[in-house]
């Protein structure tokens, strides 16, 4: 269970990562965005710990209380479950 869990939240992150990455560059083109309701539904669903290295990365979304206080609460979160199931 707790492997699963793992390579789970770990593909998750990688992908939001990418996916904010993309939204960034998409930014300095002046085109069309990721929605943030679909980069905030990825973190809960198991990829805050990759938005938070995106944030940090490409600087990206620093500026947004809810993200910039929002994916490091949901990261904390994801590893505060991720050591209780490891602990089962």
């Amino acid at each position: 269970m707790f492997n699963g869990t793992l390579v789970f939240i770990i593909i998750m992150s990688v992908v939001l990562c990418a996916l904010m990455a993309y939204d960034k560059e998409r930014a300095k083109n002046n085109e069309w965005r990721v929605s943030e309701n679909t980069l905030m539904t990825m973190a809960i669903l198991g990829g805050a710990l990759g938005g938070v290295l995106a944030m940090y990365l490409f600087r990206h979304k620093t500026k947004h209380n809810k993200f910039a206080f929002g994916l490091p609460l949901l990261g904390a979160i994801h590893v505060f479950l991720l050591v209780r199931l490891a602990a089962l």
